[in-house]
């Protein structure tokens, strides 16, 4: 297929050459396979999300939760308000700036987590199958290259 197969004229990649579109192609196509576990465990993407990052920084304001989960801070509230409630994550004021919250997970999150986890593990060696393990790490540094490079 050459370069001019790939434009419309107006000079518009094709929908499925656009990155925005293919990253988002990308991404459904992933997530159709995580989304049966998440839904049978009564979770949202941005819950797993938050649940995932929280996991790996133990404890976070809710700007930079915000930020590494990929959610606005609008929605982290609703998000937080639904994960406390299930008893997943706890927040606390900030000794030294009491405007400041400070979120992190509970026990229960954390237990949660851990009963998930092999689902999700499984799920990612069946994508990891089947694109290959050396693809999924090239894709991986191609796709960090290119966040860094723009956000830079």
């Amino acid at each position: 297929m050459n370069d001019t197969s790939l434009r419309d004229g107006f000079e518009f990649a094709k929908t499925r050459r656009s990155l925005p579109m293919a990253l988002l192609m990308a991404r459904e196509a992933v997530m159709e396979r995580f989304r049966p576990m998440l839904n049978a465990q009564n979770v949202t993407e941005q819950q797993w999300r938050v649940l995932r990052v929280l996991r790996e920084v133990d404890i976070a304001d809710a700007s930079a939760l915000a930020r590494m989960a990929c959610v606005l801070p609008p929605s982290l509230t609703r998000i937080l308000r639904a994960l406390q409630d299930r008893g997943f994550v706890e927040t606390r004021r900030d000794p030294s700036d009491g405007r400041r919250a400070k979120i992190a997970l509970t026990d229960a999150g954390h237990s949660f987590i851990n009963a998930v986890s092999p689902q999700s593990a499984a799920i990612y060696a069946e994508i990891e199958n089947l694109v290959g393990p050396e693809r999924i790490t090239a894709l991986l540094d191609e796709i960090e290259f290119l966040y860094n490079t723009l956000n830079n």
